[in-house]
């Protein structure tokens, strides 16, 4: 089956593009990018990097922006998944969501319209495997914003790997936050994965502060071979 990868450029999105594309051809990436940080349905922060995990991917990119409205973003969304359909012939699409039924139900009303079916390979996983099969698996996460008790500035930038995995358990058990931020707690960017064909390198970023909300502003990256 053709696929189309809601791409955020997240760990859930890569891993969930990671699962689907071994017993499917993975087509395209489709990203939003809001002007909203507090947006319902897509992450704000590191948007910069998307072109160049598309090329690190070796696919190509299908780029709308909104205004990230409450329901009026779906428009916006919906016009981007019809574009992927009209230019790339995709027969479904690929979410990461793993608990959000906000997500999940209105990204399957969409697909309904536009006749396509909907892969949620992550969906009711056990949060905590799933964080340690990414580090097992070679996958580079990044945290890019902080936005709940327990999480501070500090951890932006930092890798997600066996010690620092290790804190936020902890953490998430004494705050009450989603393990694998589902709620917004915090965002991240894949630097790199097994299927990358190279890796992003950070040259350069400042961290900003926005309310209750820290988070990276890259100001450089490059690809580099692998």
């Amino acid at each position: 089956m053709g696929l189309g990868v809601l791409f955020t450029g997240g760990k859930d999105s890569t891993y969930s593009l990671y699962l689907a594309s071994k017993e499917n051809t993975v087509r395209c990436l489709i990203n939003i990018t809001s002007s909203n940080p507090d947006s319902y349905m897509f992450h704000t922060v590191a948007s910069s990097l998307v072109e160049l995990q598309s090329e690190a991917l070796g696919l190509p990119l299908i780029r709308a922006s909104t205004e990230a409205i409450k329901e009026k973003e779906l428009d916006d969304l919906e016009l981007a998944i019809k574009s992927a359909k009209d230019e790339y012939g995709i027969d479904g699409i690929v979410t990461g969501a793993i608990e959000s039924r906000y997500q999940s139900d209105r990204v399957s009303a969409i697909a309904g319209r536009l006749g396509l079916k909907v892969i949620n390979p992550l969906w009711h996983t056990n949060v905590r495997q799933y964080m340690h099969k990414l580090i097992d698996e070679g996958f580079k996460v990044v945290i890019v914003s902080v936005s709940a008790d327990g999480l501070t500035e500090d951890m932006l930038g930092k890798e997600i790997d066996r010690e620092v995995l290790s804190k936020l358990e902890k953490l998430s058990e004494e705050y009450h936050f989603h393990l694998a931020f589902e709620g917004g707690e915090a965002e991240t960017a894949v630097l790199d994965a097994p299927i990358f064909k190279r890796r992003i390198v950070l040259d350069s970023y400042s961290i900003k502060s926005e309310g209750t909300k820290s988070f990276l502003v890259i100001d450089k990256a490059h690809l580099v071979n692998k």
